[in-house]
């Protein structure tokens, strides 16, 4: 269990422009965010000497990065082989460095050209092991066709309905028309969603995050000495990485386990609950990692904030929209704002602690969830202003 409750904290956040078309290196994306989040924190490149990303062999290496930005003695230069749990993993593993005293002052990264160059929702090349051998020969090597096994057994298991999908992806897109930064600013009715094409039923296109070029960047420094930069600091209050029986296991082969069995939020809660003293009533805003809208129930249902089986329901009339019980996703998600690998859930927690979100910010907001991966291992972090 995560032991450094409130001693770290994030004194700096950078993002770059989103877009289908970089025209850049990833390298090049990965400095910007960087350089942004070090500023934003008051801080030169002088006084970092820790760097983190994580990637899915599509991103620049973090000592590339270092090397670009000028950093003359990175101590702690590390690239975690992550996918969409790598997010809060990285935050996570930066305080650890500097606990251990490896660090002092830590720039954690996500860069990629998610839609220019290496498109993670394409087909993949797939050894012939386990389930996947008879699985890739038809064609079944594509992420969506996983979770689209998925949530159809949601539905079957538990009677979830194609309007609690509607109901995600329209809330988000309406979060994402409120923000500068998104990709998709198009309102969005449910009519919309209804008549968009499936793509693997039961999802439709609207059900699928986007893919996108971009970069985000955040700086892990001392609570003390957070309290002494630019902004008010947002304290890593707690957090967690695991999953149950199939967290070893590829998407396909993990189907074969019952439908409950793969919520990785399931196993991790009582890690993540217990490390930051607190319950899911006491989150007043989160940014839940929505790769899929169904992976958006699995978050809710399996770190306790609705029954298992219920996240259908929960979602409905309005509570999860801004002003409602639990506002999720206020900068659009993954569905609507960009897809870079759940790291700007992140970077939009912290400036709604900061309570810099402007038209997006909810009001009083106190306590963050962020959440990153979705079904066979994932990670969450807590934060509080």
């Amino acid at each position: 269990m995560y032991k450094l409750r409130d001693k770290y904290a994030i004194a700096g956040i950078g993002n770059t422009e989103y877009s289908k078309f970089s025209g850049r290196t990833v390298r090049s994306l990965a400095t910007e965010a960087c350089l942004k989040a070090i500023e934003d924190a008051g801080l030169t490149v002088g006084d970092i000497d820790g760097i983190v990303s994580f990637n899915f062999n599509d991103s620049a290496p973090a000592i590339g990065v270092a090397t670009e930005m000028g950093i003359e003695n990175a101590g702690y230069a590390v690239d975690y082989a992550a996918g969409g749990n790598g997010a809060n993993l990285i935050t996570l593993a930066a305080t650890a460095a500097i606990e251990a005293g490896l660090a002092k002052n830590v720039v954690c990264f996500r860069a990629m050209n998610g839609r220019s160059g290496f498109r993670l929702g394409g087909g993949r090349d797939m050894s012939a092991y386990g389930v996947t051998q008879y699985t890739a020969p038809l064609g079944w090597i594509t992420y969506p066709q996983a979770m689209a096994m998925w949530a159809r057994r949601h539905m079957i298991d538990y009677g979830t309905t194609e309007e609690h999908w509607a109901e995600i992806a329209t809330t988000f897109r309406a979060n994402a028309v409120r923000n500068e930064r998104a990709m998709q600013r198009t309102p969005m009715s449910k009519d919309d969603y209804y008549n968009s094409r499936f793509i693997v039923d039961p999802f439709r296109m609207y059900d699928i995050c986007l893919e996108s070029d971009g970069a985000c960047a955040v700086v892990i420094t001392a609570a003390e000495h957070a309290r002494d930069l630019r902004h008010k600091p947002v304290y890593i209050m707690g957090g967690a990485y695991g999953g149950g029986p199939t967290q070893g296991d590829d998407l396909f082969d993990a189907i074969r386990w019952p439908s409950h069995s793969h919520n990785c939020f399931k196993y991790l809660a009582h890690d993540l609950w217990g490390s930051a003293g607190i319950g899911p009533k006491d989150v007043d805003v989160a940014e839940i990692y929505d790769c899929f809208t169904y992976s958006v129930l699995m978050a809710l249902e399996g770190l306790g904030f609705c029954k298992e089986g219920e996240g259908g329901p929960f979602v409905m009339d309005g509570r999860i929209a801004p002003g409602g019980e639990l506002p999720l996703n206020t900068h659009g998600g993954l569905l609507s704002e960009a897809y870079i690998h759940g790291f700007n859930h992140v970077t939009e927690a912290v400036e709604q602690l900061r309570g810099t979100a402007g038209v997006r910010q909810v009001e009083g907001a106190e306590i963050a969830l962020t959440t990153a991966g979705a079904m066979t291992c994932g990670s969450a972090m807590i934060l509080r202003n």
